[in-house]
């Protein structure tokens, strides 16, 4: 087997790849090798064919493919190597990479791995959807791809289960292809997805959202032919006498997404249960010197934008590592950890010694709030916000002098 060596190798073709490799190239890299499975670049932006990507980065609304595609325009015009069609089998916490593509296998040794691999969807399977097992049960994502992709059409009468993004953004696409949007059903008390996509989607279109409600049986033999659902309580348990038959030949799951992280376990990056991604320190490096993270497949973003923003931090995150410039090579000392009203902070330690911008997202819907970051009680950065809701995320900015003294940095609300 043949191997050859990279100072960089970045694992994923997607928004958050394209532009960790463009940044790195700008930042005075050049021996730079991209791996994508497909076998176009873009990831899932080609398939997301609705605007409202670019609005931050670009200053104008573009359809998801008009975004990928500005990215792999300078991506091209900079050089940078891409292999297109091949699957990274494994990889160790040395940095070491085997390959399959057309051309057989490969090992590659890296001085550098930017994981970039993105999301999966959560299936029937995976949230072990009682009843029979008919045809016409879909993720919200492969019905995106079957639709707008490859031009056919999957159903006539469809029930949605889950009010993520992907999934309200099908409503209305399935609605503008002819076909009768049932109901979405959500089971939690408030939506998964983002408010702008729940007013331009469902309100708009006259589609019903049932919270609280899930789906509890699939019917038919060969094809779907309905549903059972029900309200649950606080408890998220059924209560029996709301069940209801609804009819229909197609089901969409828009239950959440995963990370695609078994790479990362073989490398030994150790994962956070809050995200199922990376923990990482502010330079995105993960537990694993060496090995950085960025993207969805470090935790799930409501924007795009926000994806190229941080993966191209991490461009140039991994030129300071390979020069020996990198504060990676301290120790990030400031351990963040989340208080009141916060599921998770992102980074999760922090050397202090430069600004550095955390996400984070909220336990519940709130109005009115502040994010506040302390240290010992004392306040560090504050940011009042009008609306907080999990479904959005939040980015807070903390200067390095704020921070020069801290032993352990909360986030909480307020």
């Amino acid at each position: 087997m043949q191997t050859i060596k990279r100072d960089l190798v970045i694992i994923g073709g997607g928004p958050a790849g394209l532009a960790a490799a463009v940044s790195a190239r700008k930042s005075g890299l050049d021996d730079i090798l991209l791996i994508e499975r497909d076998r176009i670049l873009g990831g899932i932006l080609n398939q997301c064919i609705h605007d409202g990507f670019g609005l931050h980065t670009f200053k104008e609304a573009l359809t998801g493919p008009e975004y990928a595609q500005r990215f792999i325009n300078e991506f091209q015009s900079l050089g940078i190597e891409a292999m297109l069609e091949t699957i990274v089998l494994s990889l160790d916490k040395d940095r070491a990479l085997t390959v399959s593509s057309k051309k057989g296998f490969l090992k590659i040794q890296a001085g550098a791995v930017i994981l970039a691999m993105g999301c999966r969807e959560r299936t029937a399977g995976a949230i072990s959807l009682p009843g029979t097992r008919p045809s016409g049960v879909y993720t919200a994502g492969a019905a995106q791809n079957f639709v707008n992709l490859q031009n056919i059409m999957i159903g006539k009468h469809i029930v949605i289960l889950g009010s993520g993004d992907i999934g309200l953004i099908m409503a209305r696409r399935m609605t503008l292809e002819g076909a009768k949007v049932e109901a979405v059903f959500e089971l939690l008390p408030t939506p998964s997805g983002l408010a702008r996509n729940v007013q331009q989607c469902l309100n708009d279109y006259n589609i019903p959202l049932f919270l609280s409600t899930s789906v509890f049986e699939l019917h038919g033999k060969d094809r779907l032919t309905g549903v059972t659902v029900a309200t649950v309580d606080e408890r998220f348990q059924m209560i029996p006498e709301t069940r209801r038959f609804v009819p229909c030949d197609t089901l969409l799951l828009s239950v959440g997404l995963i990370p695609e992280n078994e790479l990362s376990l073989n490398a030994g990056v150790r994962l956070e249960p809050a995200t199922s991604g990376a923990s990482v320190d502010d330079q995105f490096m993960t537990s694993s010197p060496g090995i950085f993270s960025c993207g969805n497949v470090l935790h799930v973003h409501d924007l795009v934008d926000h994806v190229s923003e941080e993966a191209a931090l991490v461009g140039r995150s991994v030129v300071d590592f390979l020069s020996g410039r990198t504060l990676s090579t301290l120790p990030a000392r400031i351990p963040m950890v989340t208080g009141k009203d916060v599921r998770y902070v992102l980074p999760q330690n922090i050397s202090g010694k430069e600004d550095v911008t955390l996400s984070l997202r909220v336990t519940r819907p709130m109005r009115n709030a502040s994010v506040l970051v302390t240290d010992r009680g004392r306040k560090v950065a504050r940011k009042k916000l009008i609306r907080l809701h999990p479904a959005e995320m939040i980015r807070i900015k903390v200067k390095a002098k704020d921070i020069e003294t801290a032993e352990k940095l909360e986030v909480s609300v307020q």
